[in-house]
């Protein structure tokens, strides 16, 4: 047992029936019906493998797509595939997730055989809109639809899916109130690595922090400065830009414009009083870049127009981050330091992660831009640790108990002698 919740070395598992979560959302091509990158799933392989090779019948519930709009849901078919090729072994799929169909082909699994169900999310409890409205209890989820259905026709639960922690649904929260339940070796691993980036990094210890998401920036930047977790903070992307606007910096009238825009004005007030107190850790940008003409411009901050939009940090910046980065002896990532996308504006992110690459430090990497950026420059099998999860990161990082793990831990003292 490790932080209160069993691992699967505790578990009995030849012939037992397994519910297990895994996040294997990816982002997927519509017109083809293939999805467009296989990270998620390819992480997840060594539980299923485990699972099955250990004579268990393993029925996976996963999610995919957004689930903000119904639009974006899509069915888990082509993940079938993609794990059966990655397992080496068949997978089976059912378009069903908790009903009689589904059901009836959970109770023909044979030691070893591995069912995926279709999209846990096409459940109506599964969807963000229900999580967020109704807020039900761990023990209200277990009286849902989903977990009163398949629970009756399992033996274990596990949870594969650190990705997901920090949702609260029935599929990752409901079943451990019912089940035996144990944490995947993924979860395990996951959950392993940030627990000591946030107990015991070595130092020093720096986190850069860029990307659009502002408010899961400063909630995470807080606890990490309260708690003195970080020695250095290096600040980019829109996160740069509001803490240069809260000491009076030019950022340019484009980039204050999208601030106001998209409602991010008050944490300019908020950036204020985090720079007021730890202004010595937090590094901002010396200089920053825009697109005039079709072409990359930057320049010093003394220096920078007044009309522009700052897409990026500037060179002398990149080079004074790529060294904090190679003397540090942890560093965590999340976010780019400007919209990487383009060819125009890259250099920030390229730089730093190209210093992320080479530094003798142990790197830490979360979020969905920051492996996205990782793969676009081929830096993979350069990285210390890639994290697949991104919000569940951010929300361990903010000194927050995840849902899950609540859940797991109640799981662990349910008995495995639990009869169905």
């Amino acid at each position: 047992m490790r932080f209160g919740i069993r691992t699967l070395d505790e578990a009995s598992l030849r012939g037992k029936t397994v519910l297990c979560r895994v996040d294997i959302n990816q982002p997927v091509d519509r017109e083809t019906g293939t999805l467009k990158s296989i990270n998620r799933i390819a992480a997840c392989v060594p539980t299923i493998r485990e699972l099955s090779d250990k004579g268990a019948k393993v029925v996976l519930l996963a999610h995919q797509g957004s689930d903000i709009e119904y639009k974006n849901f899509y069915t888990t078919k082509p993940h079938a595939a993609v794990l059966e090729r990655l397992l080496r072994k068949p997978v089976q799929w059912i378009d069903d997730v908790c009903g009689p169909a589904a059901r009836e082909k959970i109770k023909a699994l044979k030691d070893g055989e591995i069912l995926l169900l279709d999209n846990v999310r096409f459940v109506s409890e599964e969807q963000t809109l229900f999580e967020k409205k109704l807020r039900l209890t761990h023990e209200q989820q277990a009286k849902t639809l989903l977990v009163e259905k398949l629970a009756p026709l399992a033996d274990l639960y596990v949870c594969d899916a650190f990705a997901a922690a920090h949702r609260d649904q029935p599929s990752l929260c409901g079943f451990e109130q019912v089940l035996p339940s144990y944490m995947g070796r993924l979860f395990e691993k996951e959950y392993c690595t940030v627990s000591q980036v946030m107990e015991a990094p070595e130092r020093p210890c720096v986190f850069v922090l860029g990307g659009a998401k502002i408010a899961d920036a400063f909630e995470m930047m807080n606890t990490v400065l309260e708690r003195g977790v970080a020695d250095r903070v290096l600040t980019g992307g829109l996160v740069s830009n509001i803490f240069l606007a809260s000491q009076g910096k030019p950022v340019g009238q484009g980039s204050l414009d999208f601030i106001a825009r998209s409602n991010y004005s008050e944490y300019i007030e908020k950036a204020a009083a985090l720079y007021a107190r730890f202004g010595s850790k937090i590094q901002l940008p010396e200089d920053l870049a825009w697109v005039e003409d079709g072409a990359r411009r930057e320049a010093a901050l003394s220096q920078l127009p007044g009309d522009i939009t700052a897409l990026d940090i500037g060179s002398a910046t990149a080079d004074a981050y790529a060294r904090v980065i190679q003397d540090a002896k942890t560093v965590f990532v999340n976010g780019p330091m400007g919209v990487f996308e383009k060819a125009e504006t890259e250099l920030g992110t390229k730089t730093v992660w190209q210093a992320l690459a080479g530094t003798p430090g142990f790197t830490v990497l979360g979020g969905g831009d920051s492996i996205t950026a990782t793969e676009k420059y081929d830096l993979t099998e350069k990285m210390g640790y890639i994290c697949t999860g991104g919000g569940a990161l951010i929300r361990f990082l903010s000194g927050e108990e995840l849902p899950v793990v609540k859940a797991l831990r109640h799981g662990a003292n349910i008995p495995e002698s639990k009869v169905r």
